[in-house]
C-alpha cells in the first residue's frame, strides 16, 4: 500500500482485487507511442530523416509536439517545417528542398499512425512504462513508499535495473563505476535502504565507498554522484508525507555500532580490541567471513586466514593485518592512526586475550 493513498487495506473488497501479470508492469509490445524526442532521435539515427537538415531535431520535435485536435490539423502543422526553412534557410532550402519535404512526409505518416487527437491519445495518455523519466513507469510501485504490514517498502534501488549511475565529463576518457566487491552489508538489505541512507551516514560508509562531499554533485567521490543527487525524482516517494517518521525505528536499528571508549578497556581481545573490531571488521571477517578471516572470536584471530597470520604476538610488522593497513591499498575497513597504534600495542603485548 502507498502510504499516501488513505485507504484502509481491510475495506478492499477481495472479489476487486486482480492479480498481477506481464502487463500490470509492462505495455504491450505492440503500438507503443513515442515521446516526440525519442520518435525524432530514433528517426534521425536510422537516417530516415537527414542530419544535415539545420535544426532538424529541435524543429520536427516543436511540431510534432504541438497540441492539436484532429490528425488534419496535425498534419498541417507538420508541413509548415517546408515554410520555416523556405524563410530562414532560403539558400539550404534551395539546394535541399527534397532533404526536408522527405523529413516532413516521414513525420506526418509517424504521426497518422501513432498519435489520435480525436481519441485524446498520445504519448501522455499512453506512456511507455520502461524507465520513470517522463511518466512514472517503473515508479508506480518501485517508488520507495509502497509499503507491506511490515513497513517493507517494494525496492527502489538502481542497481535493480541499471549500472550504478556515473557522469562523465568531456575530459573523462574512461567512465570508472565504483562497486565495491566485498559482502553487503545487512543495512544495504533492509527494502527501505535508499530512503533511509541518508540518515545511517556514518564513518563506517568509507570502508567501502569513497566519501567526499556526501550527498553533494560534484561527481569527486560515490557520495557526490549528481546523477543520483543533482536529479529531481518526480516519480519516486522520497518526500512522501509521513514516510521518514514511519521508518524511524529503522533508522535506528541500521545506525552501526562505533568503537567503545578504550580508555576504561583492558588492552586485550576481551576488552578494547574486540570492540574495535566489532565495529570496523566483522561484517567481512565474521564467521565464515572472507579469507577464511574470522575476527569475531580470540581464537578465530589468532588462527589467521588463507593468507597466513593476521597477528603475530609481540611482531606487529610480522603480522598480515598491520601490513594491509600501512602498505597496501587501502582497505575496506581503514583504521584511524590512534586505532592502529592500539591495534600495534596489542600485539607488541603478546596479543592478550584478556
Amino acid at each position: 500500500m502507498s502510504i499516501d493513498s488513505q485507504i484502509d487495506p481491510a475495506s478492499i473488497n477481495s472479489e476487486d482485487l486482480k492479480q498481477m501479470d506481464c502487463i500490470t508492469c509492462h505495455n504491450r509490445i505492440t503500438h507503443l507511442i513515442l515521446q516526440p524526442v525519442d520518435l525524432l532521435d530514433q528517426l534521425l539515427a536510422r537516417q530516415q530523416i537527414s542530419t544535415d537538415i539545420p535544426e532538424i531535431r529541435l524543429k520536427a520535435v516543436e511540431v510534432f509536439s504541438a497540441k492539436y485536435t484532429t490528425v488534419d490539423l496535425a498534419l498541417n502543422g507538420i508541413a509548415g517545417l517546408q515554410d520555416y526553412y523556405r524563410v530562414n534557410y532560403p539558400e539550404f532550402y534551395a539546394e535541399s528542398s527534397d532533404l526536408v519535404g522527405e523529413a516532413v512526409r516521414i513525420l506526418q505518416d509517424s504521426y497518422r499512425t501513432s498519435v489520435y487527437p480525436e481519441q485524446k491519445a498520445d504519448w501522455n495518455s499512453h506512456p511507455t512504462n520502461v524507465g520513470h523519466k517522463d511518466s512514472p513507469g517503473c515508479f508506480r510501485c518501485h517508488d520507495g513508499k509502497h509499503l507491506d504490514a511490515n513497513q517493507q517498502a517494494i525496492r527502489l534501488e538502481c542497481n535493480l535495473c541499471h549500472s550504478i549511475p556515473v557522469v562523465s565529463g568531456p575530459s573523462d576518457f574512461v567512465a570508472e563505476i565504483e562497486i565495491s566487491r566485498g559482502p553487503e552489508p545487512d543495512s544495504h538489505r533492509n527494502p527501505n535502504w535508499i530512503t533511509l541512507h541518508h540518515d545511517v551516514f556514518d564513518p563506517s560508509c568509507s570502508n567501502c565507498h569513497t566519501t567526499d562531499n556526501p550527498g553533494g554533485v560534484d561527481n569527486s567521490s560515490f557520495c557526490s554522484n549528481s546523477a543520483c543527487h543533482g536529479n529531481v525524482w518526480e516519480f519516486a516517494g522520497f518526500d512522501a508525507p509521513g514516510l521518514r517518521e514511519l521508518l524511524q525505528s529503522q533508522i535506528r536499528a541500521l545506525s552501526l555500532p562505533e568503537p567503545e571508549p578504550t580508555v576504561d578497556q583492558p588492552l586485550a581481545f576481551n576488552g578494547s580490541i574486540g570492540s574495535l573490531f566489532e565495529a570496523r571488521c566483522v561484517t567481512c571477517h565474521g564467521v565464515g567471513g572472507l579469507s577464511g578471516l574470522n575476527l569475531s572470536t580470540y581464537a578465530g584471530a589468532l588462527a589467521g586466514g588463507l593468507s597466513g597470520a593476521a597477528f603475530v604476538p609481540g611482531d606487529p610488522d610480522a603480522s598480515l593485518a598491520i601490513i594491509k593497513q600501512t602498505t597496501q591499498a587501502p582497505h575496506f575497513a581503514q583504521l584511524d592512526p590512534q586505532e592502529l597504534d592500539l591495534l600495534k600495542s596489542w600485539i607488541e603485548a603478546g596479543a592478550p586475550e584478556g
